[in-house]
Parts: C-alpha cells; structure tokens; sequence
C-alpha cells in the first residue's frame, strides 16, 4: 500500500467487460432457468435477505457501506439477468 495505490489489495486491472448481443442473451436465459426451480428460488430470497433487506445503523463505517452498496448492486444484476432471460423488463 502506497500513497498512489490507497487500496491494500493493489490496483484490480480494468473491469471485464459486459457482455452484449447474444452472449448477453444466452446469460439471461440460464440465469433466468437456474432461478426458476425452488432451490434457485430459494438462494435469491436468501441473498436479497442478506443484502437488499439488511440495513445498516447510524455507526456503520462508511467501508461497510461501500461492502453493502456493492454486494446490492451484484443481487440487482442477478435479477436484472433474470429479468432479461424471462423476456420481461422487471425481476
């Protein structure tokens, strides 16, 4: 850790880039099959249970904040894709 690189684990590189076109199709449709069966199902309740339905107090620091932020923004892509895969516009 440097006063250039702030962060412990070092620069992480450029983001992988989204996938588009028919790759971006061919994604939605699995995610959207594997959430489909009851374990599926499941898993997602759980996950928006631990993340979008979980609410810190007014002592959070502000890391764990930024944690949170970032595991919601993963469970909104799932139910994005989700969405995508079942031809519809909302999870």
């Amino acid at each position: 850790m440097s006063a250039a690189d702030p962060w412990p684990w070092g620069d992480p590189g450029p983001a992988a880039p989204d996938p588009s076109g028919e790759d971006r199709a061919a994604l939605a449709r699995a995610c959207a099959r594997l959430f489909t069966h009851d374990d599926g199902r499941r898993l997602l309740r759980h996950l928006r249970a631990l993340t979008v339905e979980r609410h810190l107090g007014p002592e959070a620091s502000d890391a764990a904040l930024r944690h949170l932020e970032g595991q919601r923004a993963l469970v909104a892509h799932l139910d994005r894709l989700i969405a995508e895969g079942r031809g519809s516009s909302s999870p």
